[in-house]
């Protein structure tokens, strides 16, 4: 499952990290693939990613297997990361040459899933995106079954979601023909404002059953956890930020097993 929206400052890999600190708590094991330069998912599981470390970048521009840059997160047993280092900002223009641009993901992926023995076993995998749409989100959305898109309960929030679903389009005809938008996730919801509700309420209808019925509120916690290395789901188990994380991971498991 692809984490993505264009649009920065969304919480996109809050909620990777935390979606998948909460499926992994709950007995999954679970994969975060960090493809943001900023390395920003990597630091909240505790993950090094300071240049030289081997990771995503390793893996798209030289051809590392993915099974060598893994590293699991010391806060939550059976959280795997991937990576992200600042050289990953040089891979946009470095993968532009190379052959099967956009595939170099999704074999890297297969590859390691399919080496795996049934103990080792990886039940979901998350990839965190940069914002924007370049060829690192497309080899994400190549990779991927299944789209989950945070949406902030702000006023730009439906700005540049057309594009984004008109890009997710492209990637179906041409390169993914499995992929789709599952799953919408409403993030910074201010129950207070009469916006935040007008928004989520704009969403639901365009959206419909898509999108999941608990929303992440703002949170301080969950702004203070990744700079003690955490997710909010081990920083403050008991936050309202962390309790509506542990809500959406198991709406989502339960829509899984309806589905």
């Amino acid at each position: 499952m692809t984490v993505a929206n264009q649009k920065g400052g969304v919480g996109k890999t809050t909620t990777a990290v935390n979606l998948a600190a909460a499926m992994a708590e709950a007995g999954l094991r679970v994969l975060v693939l960090d493809l943001d330069p900023q390395g920003n998912a990597s630091t909240a599981l505790s993950i090094p990613h300071q240049s030289g470390t081997a990771g995503i970048y390793d893996v798209l521009i030289e051809g590392v297997a993915l099974a060598d840059v893994i590293q699991e997160s010391p806060q939550v047993p059976g959280l795997l990361c991937a990576p992200a280092t600042i050289d990953l900002a040089g891979a946009e223009i470095e993968l532009v040459p190379l052959v099967a641009r956009e595939n170099r993901l999704r074999k890297a992926l297969t590859t390691y899933l399919e080496s795996l023995g049934e103990e080792d076993r990886v039940d979901l995998v998350l990839i965190d995106c940069p914002p924007s749409l370049g060829l690192l989100t497309v080899n994400a959305f190549v990779a991927a079954r299944e789209v989950l898109i945070p949406i902030q309960c702000e006023y730009y929030a439906l700005e540049g979601l057309s594009q984004l679903m008109k890009n997710v389009e492209l990637i179906q005809q041409h390169l993914n023909a499995g992929l789709q938008v599952s799953t919408i996730l409403l993030t910074m919801f201010d129950a207070r404002t009469r916006l935040a509700s007008d928004v989520a309420s704009q969403v639901r209808d365009y959206f419909g059953p898509r999108v999941l019925r608990a929303a992440i509120p703002r949170s301080v916690r969950i702004s203070e956890a990744p700079s003690h290395g955490e997710t909010v789901i081990t920083y403050d188990p008991s936050s309202t930020g962390a309790l509506s994380y542990v809500e959406a991971a198991a709406e989502m498991r339960q829509q899984e097993v309806t589905a």
